[in-house]
């Protein structure tokens, strides 16, 4: 078929160039003279423009060239006087060359350079960085002088950058004067610098009116080549240029010149004999023309003619094509006859008989029972009203197959006026099945879908909830105070932070199983004893919050924590065991709308901190003053962490005197923080917060090398200190990293002792502490027990750790002097340290009267302000080494 087509298509081609050549003769024709006229008037239109740039150019080359050699001309008078003038000063160099700059000229300045150094120039001002410039050391001017004075003949560079700034044209001549024997003696060079600017200027280079773009580049005589361009576009030596010669000296450019706009630009005049070419052409072409285009015409309508006819028969095809891969079956009834025609697809579609004709009643008799009477009713309807006929239908076939038809048909009246109507029918079987499947897999994915976003919900709640007590957790408690801030009409709600005591000691003896027990028990009493409202989550191991979003006075608030307390403390019984845990709650609320609800949680987590250091199971409240504490034990801990990488905590030295000479027999090393603001602080202002940052055996650490440092210097200085004690705190006495210093020291033995608070309570730590305190005292270091008569330490423990000293702690001593009860105890002390072999010393010896009991009463040691306060390293050593306390002292207690 599409072959047939082609072929019909052909004919218009082929039959046109018979009627058309004789035009296409003359149009070449026409063509081939304008073209050849274009060309030759192009042509010379180029020659003229050639012309007119080579005239400019000339006029710009001849006064460059004249310049040039004028400001040479110039050089070379002055040269000539210098030659007679060998001994010549700046005054007389400086006359020459006014005369000379009073002609016309571009020069910028002339310089004389004796024995290759710039002695003399003109004029002086702004070119001061010439003088002294030695031409031999100046690498860009060293040749063109060298060469200068060798060939005894002028030489010209540039255009170069200037010393004094700018670009110029250099002229350098040699100058040499009579020796008397009849020879010369090269003097030195005489240079002149040429504006190159204004030599552009001068040429007319920059003026506005140019038509001519120009380059100019140095000509290379030895390998006659041109260097890359000085001035212009690079571009234009590779545009035929029009070239020529600038020649000055030895040295010689090459001046080329394109005109502005290209050597392909066409003249109004250009323009205007192409237009009366065109016409004369187009005058020749179309009554040619015409003449072919109506032959051509009426051979086009006889071609039409055949084509349609070939269309329509090819129409005809596709048109059955098309049924027959659609399988379509064609189907016409003639309604006043009754006659009804299937083509064969529509047999074979019904699974009839192809060689029987079909009538109406086949039709009717092949619908499905339960389709028959919709199908009949809809067809009827059809040819009453003249509407088309649209159904969908079943039908059974003889073999009894169930089809699905889907019916068009249309009404219509023949040449006859004979009314029929006419359709098609085709199978959709395979269309319903699939959208059956479809509407099963539409239900199959909704119910999935469900499925899916009941398991997201699930997840969302497992994201926002905590797994064991089914609360939520922190991050639904984050999004529960964001909305409360996003809310309009923001309210003042009260954050609760809950952590309960004693926890952790139910985790560690009964196990994590009575822990989650707690934990859930812990869940339930908060709900039932908080409003609805309220919310309550779970946001740590043992920690819950409370958030009441709605105001609330003081009363309600406290009587809520209250309830929650004693609600919390009520016990459960797990495994046998009756377990109970107390809470600890701290409570903030938002006075100001402004302040963030997440804010709150940080207060009350704040004030919940407090409630525990004041003694647990209580509530406190957050306030400004809470804050305060809060902040300035931040700072005082960035303080101390500050400090320790900076050495800022110190030793300060209190002596220890023989209860009889008052020698110094011993110094106690008393830890002080050097505060970069506050000055020299106690273990009152820093130690609290060094314990609960950890960083308590650093400062220990700190003050043991420093006061071995000290002891150096008194042995040095003759000061007969037998030992220093330094204090020791429960953290570092398990620390390893003590024992692998005390390794690295050399101690004589008795040189150190370490003091131990009674507070440690030994009896508790056992074997542990025995044994770290042998392994200090295998170091050669002794044990005293600090502060003794106010902590936990038994005889026994004093048996086993065997100490070299015990201190008897202020405590005791200061009201011996009225009190005898308190003397006979501290004479009861010295006896059990008697009878153990242990020293005692006494501190807080306030008087010397205190001294004078205390030695009485057998202590062999004393140390308090009566005697000597604590005092840094300088004045302690001064203290020691003047001995002015023996005489006054001694007298005291005697």
């Amino acid at each position: 078929m599409t072959g047939k087509i082609r072929k019909t298509s052909w004919v218009s081609p082929r039959v046109a160039p018979q009627y058309y050549f004789p035009a296409l003769i003359v149009v070449i024709a026409v063509a081939i003279s304008i073209i050849y006229a274009d060309n030759q008037k192009r042509r010379l239109n180029q020659e003229n423009l050639r012309t007119s740039v080579a005239e400019q150019l000339g006029v710009i080359r001849a006064k460059l060239e004249g310049d040039i050699n004028a400001n040479i001309q110039l050089m070379q008078g002055l040269a000539a006087v210098m030659e007679t003038e060998p001994e010549i000063d700046q005054n007389r160099f400086s006359s020459l060359a006014y005369r000379i700059f009073a002609t016309p000229h571009q020069l910028r300045n002339v310089v004389a350079a004796p024995d290759l150094v710039a002695r003399l120039i003109y004029p002086i001002s702004g070119n001061e960085k010439v003088i002294g410039l030695d031409y031999r050391r100046n690498d860009a001017q060293r040749k063109a002088a060298y060469q200068a004075r060798d060939t005894g003949r002028y030489v010209v560079t540039g255009p170069v950058d200037l010393v004094q700034g700018g670009k110029g044209l250099i002229v350098r001549y040699p100058i040499s004067y009579g020796n008397g024997q009849g020879g010369y003696t090269f003097w030195g060079l005489l240079s002149a610098v040429i504006d190159i600017d204004k030599l552009y200027t001068a040429a007319g280079l920059e003026k506005p009116g140019l038509d001519i773009n120009v380059a100019i580049a140095a000509r290379n005589e030895e390998s006659t080549t041109t260097d890359s361009p000085f001035f212009g576009d690079p571009a234009v030596f590779n545009d035929a240029p029009v070239m020529m010669t600038i020649g000055f000296g030895t040295e010689s450019w090459q001046i080329a010149a394109v005109p502005k706009g290209g050597w392909n630009q066409s003249s109004a005049e250009l323009w205007f004999f192409r237009a009366i070419m065109m016409f004369v052409g187009v005058m020749i072409i179309s009554p040619v023309l015409w003449v072919a285009r109506l032959l051509r015409e009426r051979q086009a309508n006889i071609a039409a003619l055949r084509q349609r006819e070939e269309e329509l028969r090819a129409l005809s095809h596709r048109l059955e094509i098309a049924l027959e891969a659609s399988r379509i079956g064609v189907w016409e009834l003639d309604v006043s006859s009754g006659e009804l025609h299937w083509d064969a697809r529509m047999k074979q579609l019904y699974g009839c008989d192809p060689g029987r004709s079909a009538t109406y009643h086949t039709w009717c008799n092949a619908l499905h029972p339960d389709d028959r009477e919709a199908a009949e009713r809809a067809f009827t309807t059809a040819l009453e009203t003249g509407k088309d006929f649209v159904n969908e239908f079943r039908i059974l076939t003889p073999s009894g197959e169930e089809r699905h038809v889907r019916c068009y048909g249309t009404t219509y009246r023949d040449s006859r006026f004979r009314k029929k109507i006419v359709g098609v029918n085709w199978n959709v079987t395979a269309d319903v099945r699939l959208q059956h499947a479809l509407r099963a897999a539409k239900l199959q994915a909704e119910l999935q879908n469900q499925q899916l976003e009941q398991a997201r919900k699930r997840m969302e709640h497992a994201s926002l909830h905590d797994a064991l007590t089914n609360l939520p957790n922190r991050r639904y408690l984050d999004q529960f105070l964001a909305e409360i801030d996003s809310a309009e009409g923001q309210a003042n709600p009260v954050v609760l932070h809950i952590d309960l005591d004693r926890f952790k000691d139910i985790n560690d003896t009964l196990g994590h199983g009575a822990g989650d027990a707690i934990l859930r028990h812990v869940a339930s009493k908060l709900h039932e004893n908080i409003r609805s409202l309220d919310f309550v989550a779970r946001i740590g191991g043992d920690e819950f919050v409370v958030v009441c979003p709605d105001s609330m006075n003081d009363k309600d608030y406290t009587d809520l924590a209250r309830r929650l307390i004693d609600a919390l403390n009520t016990p459960i019984t797990y495994d046998g065991h009756e377990c109970r845990v107390g809470a600890s709650i701290g409570v903030a609320t938002r006075l100001d709308p402004s302040i963030p609800a997440e804010q709150l949680l940080i207060n009350a987590d704040i004030a919940l901190y407090e409630a525990k250091r004041l003694g647990r199971n209580r509530v406190e409240r957050y306030t400004d003053t809470l804050k305060s504490l809060t902040i300035n034990t931040k700072m005082t801990a960035d303080a101390i962490l500050r400090s320790l990488e900076q050495n800022g905590f110190i030793p300060y030295f209190q002596p220890q005197f023989d209860a009889h000479t008052l020698e110094i027999t011993g110094v106690e090393a008393l830890a002080r923080w050097d505060h970069p603001q506050q000055g020299i602080l106690g273990p009152a202002a820093f130690l609290k917060i060094a314990e609960n940052l950890n960083v308590v055996s650093q400062i220990d650490a700190a003050i043991l090398d420093q006061a071995l440092l000290q002891l150096t210097r008194w042995r040095a200085a003759d000061l007969n200190i037998r030992k220093v004690s330094v204090n020791i705190s429960a953290q570092r006495l398990f620390d390893e990293a003590l024992i692998q210093r005390l390794d690295t020291l050399d101690l004589a033995p008795g040189s150190l002792s370490f003091e131990l608070l009674e507070s440690i309570s030994f009896d508790d730590k056992g074997a542990s502490v025995t044994e770290s305190i042998e392994r200090i005292k295998a170091h050669g270091i002794d044990i005293e027990i600090d502060d003794f008569g106010t902590g936990y330490a038994s005889i026994l423990s004093l048996l086993k750790l065997s100490p070299r000293r015990l201190k008897i702690d202020r405590q005791l001593t200061a009201p011996i002097i009225s009190s005898a009860a308190q003397r006979r105890l501290i004479s009861s002390i010295v006896d059990i340290g008697r009878s153990l072999g242990i020293e005692i010393v006494a501190e807080g010896v306030e008087t010397m009267q205190h001294a004078a009991i205390l030695r009485d009463l057998g202590c062999q040691t004393l140390q308090g302000y009566a005697l000597a306060r604590p005092m840094d390293a300088t004045s302690f050593l001064d203290f020691a080494r003047g001995r002015h306390w023996l005489a006054d002292k001694a007298a005291e207690a005697i």
